[in-house]
């Protein structure tokens, strides 16, 4: 009855919403979810096809600031006449989990056919939670690129070993604080140390900057090459630049997450105005259960 007893409570744990799937197949799941998003826009629109993974209160980078909201990220696509009567199709490079399985991120190559037939190339950064309706962005961009769009096996970005939600609001908000901490940090530390080695500083070795890149390799990759990105003609001692998060998602389990927030420039242009700030968003993970925040993507 004993052994009985416990084989029942270990299937009942496994068949709970709040238990954690593998790292490797809740991965696959968000792949399988982000290539469905993908076929369907095939089918339809650009603004259709990428604002229906949108969640309700998705954040996207716009063109004067950050579209806060499902319906204003879809007024933001529409208010570009590049993207009416558009096509767009996209295959992910890279997928990352949290530890609980219910935050992650995808990131690869669109393919954009215009209404004139014109085609354009974009990468894209999607930052996923698992809800009542399947996986939907909580934030999302894209940036365009002169490189050749290209399908490959997926890089994985998983955590060492899967663990259920924490389970304490308090707790989660402390987690979420300190993310915010480390990346008003990284924007801190940028002012004194310089820009490249904040970056070189503050990322993982297998960290991804969607700007850069090459035919074989799609993203900058590790934290040393995006500091060396970042930093080309910069001050080695300062920054040009500020930034911080003005909001901070994090996933249940305390280990994955997601700021979004402007970048703000230091000084004046030549013409002695300050140009206007640049919204950003940065994908963040830590090994449970109190590691070092490393930005992942961005």
């Amino acid at each position: 009855m004993t052994q009985l007893m416990l084989v029942l409570f270990v299937l009942l744990a496994l068949a709970s919403p709040n238990a954690a799937a593998s790292p490797r197949a809740a991965a696959d799941e968000l792949l399988a979810a982000d290539r469905a998003f993908a076929a369907a826009s095939a089918k339809t629109d650009l603004i259709a096809g990428i604002s229906a993974m949108f969640a309700a209160d998705v954040a996207m980078p716009a063109p004067g600031g950050i579209a806060y909201g499902a319906q204003k990220a879809i007024d933001a696509m529409k208010a570009n006449a590049a993207n009416v009567g558009a096509k767009a199709v996209w295959s992910p490079l890279r997928v990352g989990v949290s530890a609980d399985g219910r935050h992650g991120f995808t990131a690869g190559f669109m393919t954009i056919t215009r209404a004139d037939g014109s085609i354009n190339i974009a990468k894209y950064l999607t930052y996923w939670a698992k809800q009542a309706d399947g996986w939907r962005a909580l934030a999302y961009k894209r940036v365009p690129t002169q490189l050749k769009a290209r399908e490959a096996a997926p890089v994985y970005v998983l955590p060492k070993a899967a663990a259920a939600p924490i389970g304490d609001a308090a707790a989660i908000d402390r987690a979420r604080e300190a993310l915010a901490d480390v990346e008003r940090s990284f924007a801190r530390d940028a002012q004194t140390m310089g820009i490249g080695a904040a970056f070189t500083q503050y990322g993982s070795a297998d960290a991804i900057n969607l700007f850069g890149g090459s035919e074989t390799e799609p993203f900058t990759t590790g934290s040393v090459a995006i500091g060396q990105q970042v930093g080309q003609g910069q001050d080695p001692n300062t920054s040009s630049v500020n930034w911080g998060p003005e909001k901070t998602i994090i996933a249940a389990s305390g280990d994955f997450g997601v700021t979004v927030g402007y970048i703000t420039p230091n000084k004046p242009g030549p013409d002695g105005k300050v140009p206007p700030s640049q919204p950003f968003f940065t994908i963040w993970k830590r090994d449970l259960p109190n590691g070092k925040w490393l930005y992942i993507a961005e």
